[in-house]
């Protein structure tokens, strides 16, 4: 009896036992499944959103083009090129899919199969040659998830597939992926990857190439051809393998593509010589405008202003105009170490900027001579003297001024400035032709004495030069220090007869779709009145003829300038134009220093500026420049500045001078000429005949 109660409450015990882990099992199941269930929510509600994917629009790369659509450069932050799966050859995708989910349109996003295959196929390579995630997944890993390697990620980068694979159509994931793949060598997508690694777009791949990209996504680093070929052509390979196992082509088609070979042909930029320094101020310019981030990712297309040929052109002569400099001086040892100059040539009439020379090498320094440096201009700042002095009806280009010298109040009482002219010599009574065509420096200190210092400030502003000017009449021989593209900008006042045109870099700028979100706009402004643009623009025309731009006579065509050169020639100028096109020069040292005795604007800058447009006026469509209406060529004696006719003009030294038709006195109309082509190259060439 006792027997039995002891089995019973021992099979009692059992039971409760049995009841108690049951609970327990129970309870626990509960409270993993909760666990679980909490744990998927969380991760649920910190899942970010996928309805970005339906509209793609990734990183995509700027180009930049010069004025004829050459590249120049590309600007990046993922090197990208977006393109409809139309322009994607069958076989990549098929290569890609071989070797990456061959279940693509089969599986739900994830692939457990594929996993288990991926496993077998590494254990039997014993290395991994083909990896566990879809490309659902690698497209979520690529877009919506970071790179850390957590349990966590992995189960959102599951759940995320699946929504993805839900919510978009399998060609709309195939080609997000395809564009957004990193494929090595800073290449994001297949795009970028052709061009990267065979200078072609992807449409034109071989199955050879399309099999060694679809290779690289495993491994970009390790299989990255252009380093590595023996391992990519090792990986591309299997990916052909694959593909002839998958039924995507023949084993001859695999044989020939094995046996062809690829060749590795990385896409390379031809950017003109010297233009670094042009690119960096379009960059500066964008980049005020929209941004340094979406200058890099907006997918933009800029045309630039700049012609390669022109580029190539002024870094060719300004080397060999300094290499000359050097050559002409043995021994200034340190001549050529501190040597500079800087070049930059606009088109007069939109204010583009063709070409531009900043400096030597850009990698060493990125400081732009042409835009940024401050040097004096000395006498080629002269002819903003003279505008105004003829603006304002001071003189005529036939005054008679004496060239004499001068003792003028200094800057310290009792220290008189006496100014001389460069060659310690004076001319006597000479017209204001003379003067600017000799460069005489009394002349213009003169002519700034009689208009006023107001004035002559007033109107550099309005021609462009925007620095602070002396406020004594050293003014008028270009003490005061002025940018390079500044006095090009001032001097493009007289080729377009009065107005000025803003320097610009940027001719045109798209966004990815090709629409266009910019055009230049020449930037103008009226600063003197046409009549006395063009006297100014007949007395520059003087320099060239048989002044101190003599070296400029050899252009061919009808061209007008002022040279320049500061104390001591530490820094030499030429500033000239033809009916097109306005460039600037300038030579001088970083140390401050002597350019050499006897070097002048005329000898350093002058033969640099003559063998840069001795090219480049070959496309030139005008040739001449133009008479406006209200000035007549009129015969002047150049030596009393005296309006003379044909039959007094035996034994004188005549001119056809611009004037103002309504400042002549009343003459017989015969001798003057009025409203006809200008430049007619015998009738109207200035007959000078003497020398200074």
């Amino acid at each position: 009896m006792a027997r039995r109660v002891r089995k019973k409450r021992r099979k009692n015990i059992k039971r409760g036992y049995g009841v108690l882990l049951g609970i327990i099992l129970g309870a626990g199941s509960v409270v993993s499944l909760t666990v679980i269930g909490m744990m998927v929510f969380y991760m649920l509600l910190g899942l970010p959103e996928i309805s970005g994917l339906a509209s793609y629009n990734p990183p995509m790369v700027t180009t930049v083009l010069d004025s004829d659509g050459n590249v120049l450069a590309y600007w990046y932050k993922e090197k990208r090129w977006p393109v409809p799966m139309s322009e994607i050859p069958e076989q990549l995708v098929q290569a890609f899919l071989a070797a990456e989910d061959a279940r693509f349109y089969e599986h739900r996003g994830i692939d457990f199969i594929g996993v288990l295959r991926a496993v077998l196929k590494n254990v039997e390579a014993r290395e991994i040659v083909q990896g566990a995630s879809t490309i659902t997944q690698q497209v979520t890993r690529s877009l919506l998830l970071s790179r850390e390697r957590t349990w966590i990620r992995k189960v959102k980068e599951a759940i995320l597939a699946w929504q993805i694979d839900a919510t978009l159509t399998k060609d709309e994931i195939l080609i997000i992926y395809l564009n957004q793949i990193y494929l090595g060598q800073g290449a994001y997508g297949v795009e970028a990857a052709a061009r990267t690694y065979f200078s072609k777009h992807v449409r034109e791949l071989s199955l050879a190439e399309c099999a060694l990209l679809a290779g690289l996504p495993q491994a970009p680093s390790r299989y990255n051809p252009a380093r590595h070929m023996e391992k990519a052509v090792k990986r591309q390979h299997y990916v052909l393998r694959r593909m002839m196992e998958e039924g995507y082509i023949t084993r001859d088609d695999m044989e020939d593509a094995m046996q062809s070979g690829v060749e590795i042909r990385q896409e390379a930029i031809s950017l003109p010589p010297g233009a670094d320094f042009f690119l960096s101020e379009v960059r500066k310019e964008l980049e005020r405008r929209y941004g340094r981030n979406r200058l890099l990712t907006a997918g933009m297309t800029v045309v630039t202003t700049l012609k390669s040929d022109w580029q190539k052109r002024a870094d060719q002569v300004v080397r060999n105009g300094m290499r000359a400099l050097v050559r002409r001086h043995p021994d200034d040892q340190d001549l050529s170490t501190f040597l500079q100059a800087a070049l930059l040539s606009v088109d007069a009439a939109t204010g583009s900027v063709r070409a531009m020379w900043g400096g030597s090498d850009f990698k060493k320094s990125q400081f732009n001579l042409a835009t940024q440096a401050m040097m004096q201009p000395g006498s080629a700042f002269k002819p903003v003297v003279y505008a105004a002095a003829l603006a304002e009806g001071v003189v005529r280009p036939n005054t008679v001024i004496i060239d004499e010298p001068v003792s003028l109040p200094g800057a310290e009482p009792g220290n008189p400035w006496e100014p001389e002219n460069f060659d310690k010599t004076y001319m006597g009574p000479v017209t204001v032709r003379t003067g600017i065509t000799y460069s005489r420096n009394i002349i213009s200190v003169k002519l700034a004495k009689m208009v006023g210092l107001d004035s002559i400030r007033s109107l550099a502003r309005k021609m462009g030069i925007e620095v602070t000017l002396a406020e004594n009449l050293s003014i008028a021989l270009g003490s005061s220090a002025v940018p390079l593209i500044q006095m090009v900008r001032a001097y493009t006042v007289f080729p377009n007869l009065g107005m000025s045109m803003k320097p610009q870099f940027v001719e045109e700028v798209r966004d990815r779709k090709g629409r266009v979100l910019e055009h230049l706009e020449p930037v103008s402004q009226e600063v003197i009145d046409t009549l006395t643009a063009f006297q100014m623009l007949h007395l520059l025309r003087g320099v060239v003829e048989n002044g101190t731009g003599r070296c400029a006579r050899s252009l061919g065509i009808p061209a007008a300038g002022k040279t320049g050169t500061t104390d001591d020639c530490r820094d030499a100028w030429f500033m000239g134009f033809t009916p097109e096109i306005v460039t600037g020069v300038w030579v001088g040292r970083q140390d401050k220093k002597t350019l050499g005795q006897k070097e002048t604007g005329g000898r350093v800058a002058c033969p640099i500026w003559t063998s840069f447009m001795s090219v480049v006026v070959r496309e030139a469509k005008k040739k001449l420049f133009d008479l406006p209406e209200g000035v007549a060529l009129t015969p002047v004696d150049i030596d009393t500045g005296e309006i003379v006719i044909p039959e007094q003009s035996r034994g004188k030294s005549v001119i056809w001078e611009a004037m103002r038709e309504d400042s002549l006195p009343a003459l017989d109309p015969s001798p003057v000429l009025s409203n006809r082509p200008y430049w007619l190259r015998r009738l109207n060439n200035f007959l000078f005949n003497r020398g200074p």
